[in-house]
């Protein structure tokens, strides 16, 4: 059997029979057709990947595909050339196709930039430098921003603010906002029935009321059931799109009351000064109550403080005149008559006076901060019943003084004193 030498010995003999045969020129044309056969051949076919030649694109062979760095900084991996070091610091918008041999056709010697396919590959390249910018993450990522609404709507935005003034009192800042003074009270916090201090703020609510803040055991039902106000009356005055509440949520429940003013302890009864004796005596020295007057013609009533600064009028939902003064102002009776009641009484009015004047015809004193005539004691015009204070429901120290047709919260009505004045 012929072996491989003897076979090889062969092959080279063939070889060189045909070469001779073809001759030197002719040998020669078929060997570069071969090679420049060969070189087309490996142009078109595709690159193994990880190949042991080198990166694609680069001077050696085949290798790895090429990379696009995308929002952020790539090493310079020498097996790819220029491709991604020049592309490295540049944020791409979205997914681009970048032109074949960008940076080569713009970078190496001898390449006409006036070539169509050079100016195009530079082109693509100057987009990518005017992409959007980011910020990206680390690996590519785009964040875009978004403002998300994390408001909830409440109560706040309907309070008010208001400055206190010099002669301010709490009756008439909450005339001057129509709203009850015990709501601004509640809506402040307040502690002292002192006067209010200049250049104090306070919160002032749309309407008369209560203003709560949402707790995390709180309800719409319950709040409704618990303050007495309808759920539709707290949505539609804070203006609520959501009938769940928020944990700090501010609102204003319209008509809800809070607790009230705490009432000091009455103290004993006062010892009448200035006029008379107390329950069991008259003005002047002893005897007997004194027994209304049938009829009224004492004329026009006199003016019943020292102060003849009036903080709030007479309308409606405030049947009386607050007159504002200090602390122990005297207060007087503003026509003779008898002490119908003296003393302190839950109805809002602290410490408070009545005298009536005959024809039905009765006047109140309220607020004082203390009393100086007791019950059936006769007192003239101008005589002295007591000083002035903020006990009851008060903030600031006045008098709250009403005249009544008919008997005092028994079937009376409370007119306009001015009338009288």
């Amino acid at each position: 059997m012929p072996t491989l030498a003897s076979l090889t010995a062969v092959r080279k003999l063939s070889v060189r029979r045909l070469v001779s045969g073809l001759g030197h020129e002719r040998t020669v044309a078929i060997a570069v057709a071969a090679i420049v056969l060969g070189a087309s051949f490996l142009s078109v076919a595709p690159g193994r990947p990880g190949g042991a030649n080198g990166g694609t694109g680069g001077p050696t062979g085949d290798g790895p595909e090429a990379r696009l760095a995308v929002g952020g900084s790539v090493e310079n991996d020498s097996s790819v050339g220029n491709v991604e070091a020049d592309y490295a610091d540049e944020p791409v918008a979205a997914y681009v196709q970048p032109a074949p041999n960008v940076n080569t056709l713009s970078r190496i010697e001898g390449v006409d930039v006036a070539d169509p396919e050079a100016q195009a590959a530079i082109t693509a390249q100057a987009q990518l430098k005017t992409a959007v910018e980011g910020p990206f993450l680390d690996d590519g990522t785009l964040l875009k921003p978004v403002a998300v609404d994390t408001s909830v709507a409440d109560g706040s935005s309907l309070m008010r603010t208001y400055k206190v003034k010099a002669g301010d009192t709490l009756a008439g800042i909450a005339a001057r906002f129509d709203v009850t003074t015990m709501t601004l009270w509640w809506a402040n916090k307040l502690k002292s029935k002192d006067r209010l201090v200049q250049g104090q703020e306070l919160r002032i609510p749309p309407v008369s009321g209560l203003v709560v803040t949402v707790t995390a055991k709180d309800t719409l039902n319950g709040l409704a059931r618990r303050y007495e106000v309808t759920e539709d009356e707290i949505i539609a005055t804070n203006e609520l799109e959501d009938r769940n509440l928020v944990v700090g949520q501010v609102l204003m429940l319209p008509g809800a009351k809070g607790a009230p003013i705490k009432a000091p302890k009455p103290p004993k009864a006062p010892t009448p000064t200035g006029g008379g004796g107390g329950g069991s005596s008259s003005g002047g020295g002893g005897g007997g109550s004194a027994k209304p007057p049938k009829t009224y013609n004492g004329g026009t009533f006199a003016w019943p403080t020292s102060s003849h600064h009036i903080s709030q009028y007479y309308h409606y939902g405030h049947y009386g005149l607050d007159i504002d003064g200090s602390t122990g102002d005297p207060i007087y009776a503003a026509a003779g008559g008898t002490v119908s009641f003296a003393g302190w009484k839950n109805n809002g009015g602290g410490y408070q006076v009545w005298i009536a004047h005959g024809s039905g015809l009765y006047t109140t004193y309220n607020h004082m901060s203390s009393v100086s005539v007791g019950r059936g004691q006769h007192v003239s015009r101008g005589q002295r019943v007591g000083r002035m204070g903020a006990t009851g429901f008060a903030t600031g120290s006045h008098l709250h003084f009403e005249v009544w047709k008919g008997s005092i919260w028994s079937g009376g009505a409370r007119v306009n004193p001015l009338a009288y004045l």
